[in-house]
């Protein structure tokens, strides 16, 4: 997949765990694995600006297009 996801690298800076990050957004740790993972296969607009949010970034600092194969 061209799309990687960083949330663990800004996670990592801000010294953050999943746990604290999904009870700031409102979600299940589950799902904030998953997206970890790039295991989803989106994720919505008022999701993201949460995390965005909790994590003082902008969405281009937790997504990144790579180039490679489309599935």
């Amino acid at each position: 997949m061209p799309i990687i996801v960083n949330l663990d690298v800004m996670l990592a800076r801000r010294k953050m765990r999943s746990r604290e990050l999904a009870e700031l957004v409102g979600i299940t740790e589950q799902n904030i694995s998953l997206l970890k993972s790039g295991k989803v296969r989106g994720v919505r607009f008022d999701t993201l600006e949460r995390i965005c949010a909790a994590l003082q970034c902008q969405p281009g600092d937790l997504l990144e297009w790579r180039e490679g194969p489309l599935e």
